[in-house]
């Protein structure tokens, strides 16, 4: 019999994880990556905000960044170079109020806003009966919707180019439908001077089919049939037609690929919109021209007496 011997070493192959590109393939353009993190102390919740940015953010983001207390902002700056981060996420909160702070790095601008509420992607979930996670949801990046912009303003302007730029552009021509997984949309109100944030999933349904049958096809489950006399009955049994969700003629499109078990090419599918969160309500208040420094281009407190007696009363915990 073969002794054993003692201290075998195990050779462990090790896993090289794959490296996410910097330049997308399709348009050639730099891909927009971020980092989401905090200055000062934050309360659990906006701690939790912190992370459902960063969730929101993927998958060019750090999910897992590790932050100290001691680091400033050229700390970041530092890492962020050789990592190829385009923007900075600042979350900070005084005693007034939570800030988010979005810059473009590394020699900015730099858009200040002033959290006014928020609600977690967490609490968007409890609030619903039916909540969608699947697990390829945060595989791509989302759409990114702006309305309310077009008021020819500078601030508002640089606000956009700002937002269309933290996400990657694409390519309606080469595009895949199954990469549309998300969205976000920010609404502005030019009466209130409020942004109106919003993250939500992308789903399509196929037009006049049950909810049962839907189920049926994607998750492969047997129906119970035991009280039933035929398998037809399954399908044209009285109240079955009608769990399909009632469908907006604006939100039918015809799919030019087919996109999973269910939602076929050339037929008609309605796009549902639901949720995910995180939920933010924003007023911009400060446009620098640097990273958190340089000249003020935009403030929402008026003349230079006016904007120093209020920063230095909101804004100078938030540096």
């Amino acid at each position: 019999m073969a002794r054993m011997r003692k201290n075998m070493k195990v050779f462990v192959k090790p896993i090289s994880k794959k490296k996410q590109p910097s330049v997308d393939p399709v348009t050639g353009d730099k891909i927009p990556k971020s980092f989401v993190f905090s200055r000062g102390k934050l309360p659990a919740s906006l701690k939790q905000l912190q992370m459902d940015l960063r969730k929101l953010m993927l998958p060019y983001t750090a999910l897992n960044l590790k932050e100290k207390r001691r680091n400033n902002i050229k700390d970041f700056l530092n890492v962020a170079g050789p990592m190829g981060v385009t923007h900075f996420l600042i979350v900070s909160k005084t005693e007034t109020a939570p800030y988010l702070r979005v810059a473009r790095t590394p020699q900015g601008p730099t858009l200040t806003f002033k959290i006014h509420e928020y609600s977690l992607a967490l609490d968007v979930a409890k609030s619903q009966l039916r909540p969608r996670s699947p697990p390829d949801l945060f595989k791509n990046s989302p759409l990114i919707v702006l309305s309310g912009f077009g008021t020819g303003e500078q601030h508002l302007k640089l606000t956009t180019i700002m937002f269309q730029n933290i996400f990657p552009a694409i390519d309606i021509n080469t595009v895949k439908l199954s990469a549309c997984q998300r969205i976000v949309l920010l609404n502005y109100n030019k009466e209130t001077k409020l942004i109106d944030f919003r993250h939500y999933s992308i789903r399509l349904q196929p037009v006049g089919v049950s909810r049962r049958l839907r189920k049926f096809v994607q998750k492969h489950q047997v129906p119970n049939l035991s009280n039933l006399q035929d398998v037809s009955d399954f399908i044209t049994r009285t109240g079955y037609g009608s769990e399909s969700e009632a469908d907006d003629e604006a939100a039918i499109v015809n799919l030019a690929s087919d996109l999973g078990r269910v939602n076929k090419a050339s037929t008609k599918s309605a796009v549902k919109l639901q949720e995910i969160g995180p939920r933010m309500t924003l007023q911009l208040i400060k446009v620098e021209e640097g990273l958190s420094s340089g000249g003020v281009i935009f403030s929402e407190y008026g003349n230079a007496d006016d904007r120093k007696k209020k920063e230095n009363q909101e804004e100078t915990e938030a540096e």
